[in-house]
């Protein structure tokens, strides 16, 4: 591909895929308003547990998907790395 042609989105992230759902897992608790500990509340998961998995220190999990999902209002598939 010479500089001028698209690229696939994944390729031009400054993100690696792992990091990824840590970074969708921060923009959707922004865009609901919520900070890190209203989040722990309404999921019942730690808030340092949240900050790890925000900055790829923490993997999520399918159980914890579903928690943040509920409260998001976001698929669950969105936390899981790809």
């Amino acid at each position: 591909m010479s500089s001028g042609e698209a690229k696939p989105w994944r390729q031009v992230l400054p993100y690696s895929n792992d990091e990824l759902p840590g970074v969708f897992l921060a923009g959707a608790r922004y865009r609901e308003g919520l900070t890190q500990a209203q989040l722990a509340e309404a999921t019942g998961i730690p808030s340092r547990h949240i900050s790890e998995m925000e900055h790829g220190k923490r993997p999520i999990g399918k159980q914890t998907a579903r928690k943040l999902a509920e409260a998001l209002k976001v698929a669950p598939r969105r936390f899981l790395s790809v």
